[in-house]
Formats: C-alpha cells, structure tokens, sequence
C-alpha cells in the first residue's frame, strides 16, 4: 500500500470492542453461531452501534441474515453524534481498517454520489471520532470474509435531516437498494431512557419502567416493520423515543417506499431485542437494541 492512502484506523478498537483479530474474531463468531439464519438473504439491515459487550450478541441476529455469496457493495448509514450535520457526508478516506482485515471504499459510488451536490465531505477527525459506522465494521468483515477481496463498501454519515431530505436520500439510494447485490446496514441503537439522557418517558400501565420502555420500543419496531415512513415520523413525534438512528431509518423506509411505487415486493422483520440494563428506578439508565432485516421478494 502506498503512504498515500488515506486509512481511517480502527478508532474504538480496544476500548468499544478489543483490538485483538484472533479475540474479536471468536467473539463474533460465538454470537453468529447462536443466531438463525431466518429472514435472510438480507437487503438491508438494522442493528445497534454500541460497545460489542452490551450489542454484540443483539446485532448478531441481524448479520446472520447476509449473504456473502451474492453481497458486492455494503452501504453502511450511521447517524453523527459527535458534529452538527443537516445533510449526509462521505468520508475523505479509502480504506477503513479494522483488527480483522481492511475494508475499501467504493471510489465510483462515492464519485457518483458526489456529483448529486447533496453530500458534504467529513473530516478523518469527524470520521474516526464517530462510532456509529465503525462499530458495523468488524461485523461486516466478519460476514462477508469467505469473499473478503470482492466487495467494498460506501460509508454515509447521517445528519439531523428533515422529513424531506430523507425522502430526498431515500429517493436517491433507492436505485442502490434495488440491486441484489447491495446490502444497507442501517446503524441505530433503540430507547436512551434516563435522566442522563434527559428522556424518562413512563407509562405506568406497562408495569416496571423497563416494560414501558420496551413497549415503547416494540410499538416503534411495528411501525418500521409496516415500512412507511409518515407512521414512523408520527410516532417519533409523539413520543419523541431517543432512537438515535431515526434519519439514517427514516431515509431507509423512504428507499423502500420508492421501490415500493414500482411493484417491489419487501418486508422486514425484527428479529431480536435487547436492553443494556432494567431500569426500575428513576434514577437508572438503559439503551435499546434492536437487530432486524429486510428482505426483498
């Protein structure tokens, strides 16, 4: 490799998930080997971006519905946390490493989505600081490595969009989404509940706060699994639940609702749920996870 390429360096490897290969790669493949392969081939999935210890196991569920065999192109939409962004960014780097193996960067996807004049450029400061699409990276590796030398991927950075700007993006990837051998790996965790997350919604009648927040949740996964992404708006503006990946599934559902226009037959499912702890008190935190995929008939 020539000194100028630009690396995005695994970042979080060591802290969020370690940095040994050999570790990581007994990791994931014990929660893999605990997953059914279900609903697969996957088109697109959802699954959660937090440290491997808390959704490892969660996100697991969703990479066992991918098919390497027929899987080129690996879209990954993560929602930024760390900078204030109202559009999507690409990243300035062509290779993204991770402790199993590097991933490349499709330079003639990202030169066309360039010439839309939608995106904006992050810096690799913006790139590395941010979890959300590197936490899919070791998982993707690790999915697609009896044919690691035959894809690569195109990493989106999701800003804060508004509902037209997401059908906007939606309108826009859908071609991608379209073609069998695309995946979209859509990047979110579910319910940040607690006062440090200054978001305690309770409904009492649910039982144990945990119970309340998981209902909330499962009633959000319904939506999402109806694919339309007026519902899924409607219930983020009632509830106002901290689903910090709602823009990156808001231009997923718009995507789908695209190709839906033209005849094409899809459905998602969740396949698993999972939360960080049991909050019983006001003063306990938790955060969602969800692991789900959507399947193209």
């Amino acid at each position: 490799m020539s000194n100028r390429m630009v690396c995005r360096e695994a970042s979080h490897a060591g802290s969020w998930y370690t940095a040994s290969g050999s570790q990581l790669n007994a990791q994931l493949e014990g929660w893999l080997s605990q997953a059914q392969p279900t609903a697969g081939p996957a088109r697109a999935i959802i699954a959660p971006h937090a440290g491997y210890t808390y959704c490892g196991a969660c996100a697991a569920h969703a990479y066992k519905q991918v098919d390497p065999s027929i899987t080129r192109r690996v879209f990954i939409l993560g929602p930024s946390h760390h900078v204030p962004l109202s559009r999507c960014a690409l990243s300035p780097a062509e290779v993204y490493r991770t402790p199993l193996y590097d991933l490349r960067i499709d330079q003639k996807v990202y030169a066309d989505l360039w010439k839309t004049g939608m995106f904006e450029r992050m810096s690799l400061q913006t790139d590395e600081d941010e979890h959300s699409i590197e936490m899919h990276l070791p998982y993707t590796a690790k999915a697609m490595e009896s044919h690691k030398d035959e894809f690569s991927i195109v990493p989106v950075l999701v800003g804060a969009l508004s509902e037209s700007k997401e059908q906007e993006y939606g309108k826009l990837l859908s071609k991608y989404l379209a073609d069998p051998s695309n995946l979209f790996i859509i990047s979110s965790d579910f319910c940040h509940w607690g006062q440090r997350f200054r978001y305690t919604y309770y409904d009492e009648s649910q039982g144990e706060i945990y119970r309340s927040i998981e209902h909330l949740d499962k009633m959000g996964m319904g939506i999402i699994e109806q694919l339309d992404p007026i519902s899924f708006s409607n219930y983020l503006k009632k509830y106002h639940n901290t689903i910090c990946g709602r823009h990156p599934i808001g231009v997923l559902l718009n995507a789908v609702a695209e190709l839906k226009k033209n005849g094409i037959d899809m459905n998602f499912s969740f396949l698993n749920y999972a939360q960080s702890s049991q909050c019983r008190n006001w003063s306990d935190s938790s955060v969602s996870y969800a692991a789900g995929a959507l399947v193209v008939h």
